[in-house]
């Protein structure tokens, strides 16, 4: 159960740091992506008009962040 709530709580982290870099993205749409980054991707690529690459790139350090700071917790619960 804390686990899950950890990972609940990240993802709501992980949305707003979307939204910090593309703030037309709404929580809707962000949701209804389930964390789907191709997803994700399509929508921002879209919307802003930019390299998938470049946006890729964005995503996946935003995904490194808060996936490393998950294992840290996930250990410390151990």
């Amino acid at each position: 159960m804390l686990n899950t709530d950890i990972l609940k709580g990240k993802w709501k982290e992980i949305k707003g740091e979307i939204r910090t870099h593309w703030g037309k993205l709404t929580d809707d749409e962000i949701e209804q992506t389930t964390g789907n980054l191709t997803t994700i991707s399509g929508i921002i690529e879209q919307r802003y008009g930019e390299k998938k690459e470049e946006i890729q790139k964005k995503l996946n350090s935003i995904y490194g962040k808060f996936t490393a700071e998950t294992e840290s917790i996930k250990e410390k619960l151990k």
